[in-house]
């Protein structure tokens, strides 16, 4: 039985560093040019195999040199890639992160095979979808491959963990298949239309986007103040404080997070455990730079999360 699934995007972040974000028609010299392989769900991926999980990933890849890149480092991390197309025409995804002196970034994304998947290559991958502990998906892939995915899943009693990333109009079909929605501060004010930056509203949206997608938990994931889950199978709720490390790059902090939630939840964790883990591996996953490189493995999360209760 494979722990995690993973349905997601392949993207290869070609990442520039700069002072600040340039204004409208200006060019700007930045500071700083790297490479890295990412994309929300090989970001998962290895962050939930370096956690521990059998893990096995659904996607499409062009066929080039990136295409072999991202097989090489998944192979590597122990991810099962017999579920990954390979995409005759279309090249691999690609991301554009600007990040900023404080660590922070934006991120353009260019889709290119991600967007050819179709609802018969996750059914394809039925098999491994249904037989996992948990499946994990984002947004970045078209709206019918996702719900498609949650469908099989939830029907056959898998957990489900939705990142709405990039946030947009929620589709009641496919919110109606999510066990776990883990939204950050700018999505989940987007599904909500609260304000993420005031602390008292936080308990409130977590409680507005459980019952108005009829969840069984929500985690609100709050960069450097840390998480808020709501766990409603235990009537639970909890401010889950943050750790304090060397931040120099946020780029998939939160794919971390989502990566090492599943893995714990896929162990049998409960859901707020699962949560103080998983934030103890973003925080771990900022003083790295890059994505899918950037998570920690589980000694590390767990070393951090002692050090913290001690």
């Amino acid at each position: 039985m494979t722990d995690v699934c993973v349905l997601g995007s392949f993207m290869k972040d070609l990442v520039a560093s700069a002072e600040r974000r340039p204004l409208p028609g200006e060019t700007l010299h930045g500071t700083g040019f790297a490479e890295f392989l990412g994309g929300k769900g090989v970001n998962q991926a290895i962050a939930a195999a370096r956690m521990g999980a059998r893990t096995a990933i659904v996607g499409t890849i062009g066929e080039d040199r990136y295409g072999e890149e991202f097989l090489e480092l998944l192979v590597s991390n122990g991810v099962d890639t017999s579920w990954v197309v390979r995409h005759p025409s279309l090249g691999t995804g690609v991301g554009l992160p600007l990040v900023l002196p404080d660590g922070g970034n934006s991120i353009i994304i260019v889709s290119r095979a991600n967007a050819a998947i179709t609802t018969l290559d996750v059914e394809a991958a039925a098999e491994v979808i249904s037989s996992s502990r948990v499946l994990a998906v984002q947004l970045e892939l078209p709206l019918e491959a996702s719900r498609t995915a949650l469908r099989l899943a939830s029907t056959a009693g898998v957990t489900t963990i939705l990142t709405p990333a990039p946030v947009g109009p929620v589709d009641p079909a496919l919110a109606s298949y999510v066990d776990i929605l883990v939204p950050n501060e700018v999505e989940a004010a987007a599904l909500t239309g609260l304000d993420c930056d005031d602390e008292s509203q936080v308990p409130m949206i977590a409680r507005k986007l459980a019952e108005d997608w009829d969840l069984r938990g929500c985690v609100v994931t709050l960069g450097a103040r840390g998480a808020y889950v709501l766990d409603r199978a235990s009537s639970f709720e909890e401010r889950v404080a943050p750790y304090a490390v060397d931040t120099v790059d946020t780029v998939g902090a939160g794919d971390a997070f989502c990566g090492s939630l599943a893995a714990s939840l896929a162990e049998g964790a409960g859901l707020v455990d699962a949560v103080r883990l998983a934030n103890a591996a973003a925080a771990l996953s900022t003083t790295v730079n890059g994505a899918a490189d950037s998570a920690p493995v589980r000694a590390a999360a767990v070393a951090l999360l002692e050090s913290a209760a001690s």
